[in-house]
């Protein structure tokens, strides 16, 4: 009985776990289940447990599962989501460092034929020193690139353009990949898996050059068709002409290409380029297109115009461009000029003579445009608003565009100076054919029966970051702008010609409210919208809002980064914001004009708080480290500053005396900005030791010389500063220098 009882207790046992077993196990899925699974994942990845109970209901296919394997299943397939992922991340890290280190390996190949080169040129020369006599030792180093003319005249004869491109194409490649240049790498740039590309610039060799290596997502045919079109990356290009094109024989194409740049300011002509343009395949499958200048006298398609350009030299330059396994390019960019510097100021001869600029406004921004492609067109770049990264990117290149034809005024744009003697401060442009249209809204379009009026100016500024003076500019708009002339082009350009005579008047806050829209890959330049908010007198309408809109774009806010210049340009918008807005660009740009720096104190005052009104007082207004002597900063730049005004045919004088004044007060604004934030200053620690060692009245008489000459240079050599402005600095100096003296008792 006892063994009856024990058989019926295993054989119950056994039979709850076989149910148990029943009840959870496995089902494999089928191919119609796996889909609908994979259509709820789509919607929701981590679907609640109400949510898998529902989809259970609502699809019968599924009713044999259990609900915990679904959700296992969700599990896992968010995990094989998250492994795919990583996976293709690696994957394309792990091609971006071999691609990168293809490229360290060249120019590591590439420095060790160099040095060695340069061992041999040192043993030829010191055994030329111990065998022959002093007039022998002209030992030509093989780096020095000679390039010969070629003539216009050549245009004629293919055949002889073809040798042209051929030659063209051996000297550029021999700069790309070998040692035909002596590069150096480029200060600040550091390469890198994280880097842009890897930079370098020219050391003794004719005209300045600079060269960009980069890993780029985009195929070679693509690459070269963005490089080629020039004005849409390079935003010193006016323009760019093929005026003949024909096949060179060998799959390749050649054109003759005429090119005109901006100037960057109002105290130098703008620069023309006639070139042969030759684009190639080599037999490794890369792609190339090079460039270089052919001397005659072709004026372009307007001679008329060319007496306002200079003509310059491009020699070998262009774009080695190599496929890359798995996809992408490798990018070889070489830019080398003559920019016939000796045409322009002494002053500013280092932007024409440094391969420094070069290479900030034409190498390293066009590889960084390449990248900015290339991540738009992946979908990287995502921006608010609603805007595509492709409309503000135009947006951007309008406004830059605008400012270089206001900075510029070139006759064929219709521009014409309007009583210029020579000796004003302000330069005044006049544009009666300017016609801002809207080409999408013929109703919103904006016929100017007068024109465009611009105001522009240069000077020039000592000890001033440029970064932190476009930072503080962008800022603090109270401290430089008139509202009520912001609002007179605003609402000239939001309600036509006929009413702004009348416009109705608005109290301004003087706050400003700042909306990012979207910036480049590395951050150098930030596109915005400003409200400046308004409203209107009480007796018309408290409440009625007249806020201002300002499109603005800043670059060259960060003091560490390295970038060619710093500039905030903006244009009044309508709030409607549309894609083909008429702009009319107003702004300053501030470009270094050479890179003289002491040591790391100096970014101490780039940090401080900005406080205009104690610098101008006398006395202490900078904590020295070390014995309360000035930091020894030594460093110029120029800045440009011109303002764009729209204009009744009847009122362009008034215009004109406003926008004169205007411009001469932002210029007064700027110089009292610029005081406060200069790391040295004008105006001395004045303290218990003003010199030691030396005497007193000494001293105060050497500062006082050096003030009033640094005056008379900002004022009188740039036309940055005006006679009453002079005037009054002097005096202050004067004020100055009396109380000091009464309290030294000099």
């Amino acid at each position: 009985m006892a063994m009856a009882v024990a058989q019926h207790h295993r054989e119950s046992s056994s039979g709850s776990i076989d149910r148990h077993l029943d009840a959870g196990k496995y089902v494999r899925y089928t191919a119609e289940q796996v889909e609908a699974l994979e259509r709820v994942y789509a919607e929701c990845p981590k679907p609640s447990s109400l949510r898998r109970q529902q989809l259970i209901r609502e699809c019968p296919i599924l009713s044999n599962i259990d609900p915990k394997q679904i959700k296992v299943w969700f599990q896992n397939r968010r995990c094989r989501e998250k492994q795919r992922k990583e996976a293709s991340r690696l994957q394309t890290v792990n091609r971006k460092l071999s691609a990168m280190n293809k490229l360290l390996m060249e120019e590591n190949d590439r420095l060790q034929k160099q040095v060695s080169q340069l061992v041999c040129e040192n043993g030829y020369m010191r055994q030329q020193l111990q065998t022959a006599s002093a007039a022998t030792t002209d030992a030509s180093c093989d780096s020095v690139v000679t390039t010969p003319q070629h003539s216009l005249r050549d245009a004629n004869n293919p055949a002889g353009l073809l040798s042209i491109a051929e030659e063209t194409l051996a000297e550029f490649l021999s700069k790309a990949t070998g040692t035909a240049v002596d590069w150096v790498q480029m200060p600040g740039m550091k390469p890198g898996p994280d880097s842009v590309g890897i930079f370098a610039i020219s050391q003794s060799c004719s005209g300045v050059a600079a060269r960009a290596c980069g890993l780029v997502s985009l195929e070679p045919t693509k690459i070269a068709e963005i490089l080629k079109d020039r004005p849409s990356w390079f935003r010193d290009c006016r323009s760019l002409e093929v005026f003949t094109m024909f096949p060179a024989g060998n799959g390749g194409t050649i054109e003759l290409v005429y090119t005109q740049t901006y100037a960057p300011t109002t105290l130098a002509p703008a620069r023309d380029f006639w070139t042969l343009r030759y684009t190639t395949s080599l037999e490794n499958g890369s792609l190339v297109v090079c460039e270089r200048s052919l001397s005659g006298s072709g004026a372009g398609p307007n001679a008329a115009a060319a007496a306002q350009f200079v003509r310059a030299e491009m020699l070998p330059s262009g774009y080695l461009i190599r496929p890359c396994e798995g996809g992408g390019s490798i990018i070889h960019i070489v830019d080398h000029l003559n920019l016939e510097a000796w045409n322009v100021p002494e002053v500013l001869r280092p932007l024409y003579e440094s391969s420094k600029v070069v290479a900030q406004k034409m190498t390293i921004a066009a590889l960084r445009y390449i990248r900015q492609i290339a991540q738009e067109t992946s979908g990287e770049v995502v921006y608010g608003l609603g805007r595509q990264p492709a409309v503000l990117r135009t947006f951007s290149q309008r406004l830059s565009r605008g400012f270089n034809d206001a900075v510029n005024g070139f006759n064929d744009d219709g521009w014409s100076l309007m009583n210029c003697d020579g000796a004003e401060d302000v330069i005044i442009a006049v544009n009666s054919t300017k016609n801002l249209s809207t080409t999408s809204n013929p109703a919103n379009s904006l016929t100017l029966v007068g024109g465009i009026l611009c105001a522009k100016a240069s000077m020039l500024l000592q000890n001033v970051p440029p970064a932190v003076l476009v930072r503080f500019l962008r800022e603090h708009r109270s401290e430089w702008a008139d509202f009520n002339v912001d609002a007179y082009s605003a609402a000239s350009l939001k309600a036509g010609p006929y009413t702004y005579p009348g416009m109705r008047p608005t109290r301004f806050t003087g706050s400003q409210i700042i909306m990012p829209l979207g910036h480049t890959i590395e951050h150098e330049e930030v596109l915005e919208v400003i409200r400046l908010e308004g409203h209107l007198l009480p007796q018309e309408d408290a409440f009625a809002s007249r806020d201002i809109h300002l499109l603005q774009i800043c670059s060259g806010v960060d003091e560490h980064a390295v970038g060619a210049c710093s500039e905030l340009v903006f244009a009044p918008i309508d709030e409607m914001f549309p894609d083909d807005a008429p702009l009319l660009p107003s702004g300053f740009r501030i470009i270094p004009l050479d890179s003289k720096t002491c040591d790391a104190k100096d970014s101490v005052a780039t940090h401080r708080t900005l406080d205009l009104t104690s610098s101008l007082e006398v006395g202490p207004a900078i904590n020295h480290a070390a014995g309360d002597a000035p930091l020894a900063h030594n460093s110029r730049s120029v800045l440009t500053i011109a303002f764009q005004f729209p204009f009744d045919s009847t009122l362009q004088d008034n215009v004109a005396n406003m926008a004169r004044q205007y411009v001469r007060s932002v210029i007064s604004s700027v110089q009292r900005v610029a005081m406060a934030i200069s790391p040295a200053g004008l105006t001395p620690s004045v303290g218990p030791k003003l010199s030691p060692g030396s005497p007193e009245a000494l001293t105060l008489a050497h500062w006082i010389c050096q003030s009033y000459r640094y005056v008379l240079l900002l004022g009188y050599m740039t036309r940055g500063c005006s006679a009453s402005t002079l005037n009054t600095s002097v005096q202050k100096l004067i004020e100055v220098a009396m109380n000091l003296s009464s309290t030294k008792h000099l």
